[in-house]
């Protein structure tokens, strides 16, 4: 097979070579499409419950992991799931089993949370982690503020209000996730004294408070063949609207009681733990950009990037967007590796062919297949849905040994029977001379590299993590 195959390419040089034109065009552009990466993704395909409701870890245990788990449990193809509990908040991380979907996962959690809805408290609030994996964290930054007019509490605001929202709407981001600062608060302290002279409950005061941060809206009024809409404004923008709120009517004199005669009301931060500063003091603001579960890491940076310098025009003046984490660096590095591993080796061979050889045209055998099976490796890789990475780049860098090789013995072979046709006359074609001694040695360069391939067959029965590190390499050699 392999000796008509060779046949046919030699009498066919033409179709041959036009072919191989249109597959490395091919190859360039699944090269250019494919999804880039540093590492493979090693993560399993979970899916995360995230709870919060102000209890003790063993109520939040009790009442809402241990029914989410049991819930989670009776899931399809679902291979573990954990549950952790602490004072305020619980997580479930349910682990699916190797090769599912991970929005299919998504959608079957959501249905079983809906199902067991009726049974977790009310005031619990639950929701699923976003559709990323452990390895999405691509990009993080840093507010910085350069003229020393803002706090950690104004810079919190600018990436929770401004920055935030902005970079969400980015193709291929999951999530934006803020570090550091603090989220603005009204901390309203009641005076137990006050209360009781006034006979009225904490729940008075609470209730109050609550209140004077809420709108409602009424019917029409017609005045003149028009009609105006009745609306109450009363969102809280300063401490004095939640001091002017009424709590109650004094029963003698109908003078309202405000909740400035029962508490003092501040504005008071609640501390995130956040970056440290660029001078080494204080405490910065900043994002973390997850990205979405096969996206091209390199494209959705770039997106991000772009979209933060629009943003930095509406920024105020002194507040500088500053990159802390990069992902591309270390792509761009892999990536100039192969490309410095290519050219390394098609210079040593060319360069080894030439010295024992003394033939250019032997030395352009290899300096033109390197190259063009490469580019032909990428095919496959893109189809399959695989990323270029460290590990797959490594399977295309250790095949050009063994590529070379077999160039190497095709060209040797060509040369010693161009040499013997030469001293006996030159009898034959040049045509037929090297068409035989092509025939002659290229179903053993075949089935020498196929040996070599199937020894890789094994790595593709690993499963879990170690599957999912080793298999784009034996996919890409």
């Amino acid at each position: 097979m392999i000796s008509r195959i060779i046949s046919f390419s030699a009498h066919n040089r033409f179709l041959v070579l036009a072919l191989t034109f249109v597959a490395t065009l091919w190859g360039y552009y699944s090269l250019k499409n494919i999804p880039l990466d540093a590492i493979p993704d090693l993560s399993d395909t979970q899916v995360i419950i995230y709870s919060r409701w102000d209890r003790s870890p063993d109520i939040m245990e009790n009442q809402v992991t241990y029914p989410l788990v049991s819930a989670m449990l009776g899931a399809p193809q679902v291979k573990t799931v954990r549950g952790v509990s602490d004072y305020g908040f619980s997580y479930v991380y349910v682990i699916f089993e190797d090769g599912v979907d991970l929005y299919w996962a998504r959608s079957r959690v959501l249905e079983s949370m809906n199902r067991i809805a009726s049974q977790i408290p009310s005031g619990v609030k639950t929701e699923i982690g976003p559709d990323a994996t452990s390895v999405g964290w691509i990009f993080q930054y840093a507010l910085q503020d350069e003229s020393g007019k803002f706090n950690p509490g104004d810079l919190r605001s600018l990436q929770d209000w401004l920055v935030r929202y902005q970079l969400q709407s980015v193709p291929g981001v999951a999530e934006v996730a803020a570090v550091g600062g603090f989220v603005k608060q009204y901390q309203v302290r009641a005076n137990p004294y006050k209360l009781a002279q006034f006979q009225l409950t904490m729940k008075d005061l609470l209730n109050a408070v609550r209140d004077s941060n809420q709108e409602s809206g009424g019917r029409t009024i017609e005045l003149s063949g028009t009609e105006a809409m009745v609306r109450s404004r009363a969102l809280v923008d300063k401490t004095e609207d939640i001091e002017n709120a009424v709590v109650a009517y004094n029963q003698r004199s109908r003078a309202p009681i405000l909740v400035k005669q029962l508490a003092t009301v501040s504005v008071g931060p609640e501390m995130r733990r956040g970056l440290t500063d660029f001078n080494g003091k204080g405490d910065t603001v900043g994002g973390i950009v997850v990205m979405r579960q096969g996206e091209d890491v390199p494209a959705v940076i770039d997106r991000v990037k772009e979209r933060l310098s629009e943003i930095q025009k509406s920024l105020p003046e002194g507040v500088k967007i500053v990159s802390v984490y990069d992902r591309s660096g270390l792509i761009d590095r892999a990536m100039e590796t192969l490309k410095g591993t290519l050219i390394e080796e098609l210079v040593i061979v060319s360069l080894i062919i030439l010295l024992f050889l003394w033939h250019v045209p032997s030395a352009l055998v290899p300096i033109f297949t390197i190259p063009i099976s490469v580019l032909l490796a990428f095919i496959p890789l893109y189809y399959f849905g695989l990323s270029s990475n460290i590990m797959s780049l490594s399977g295309i860098a250790i095949s050009i040994g063994v590529l070379v090789d077999g160039a190497i013995v095709e060209v040797e072979n060509a040369y010693r029977k161009i040499h013997l046709w030469h001293e006996s006359g030159r009898k034959e074609s040049f045509f037929d001379v090297r068409l035989s001694a092509l025939k002659e040695v290229g179903p053993s360069v075949f089935f020498s590299l196929f040996v070599i391939a199937v020894s890789f067959l094994p790595i593709f029965t690993l499963v879990d993590q170690e599957g999912r590190l080793f298999k784009p390499l034996a996919f890409s050699k």
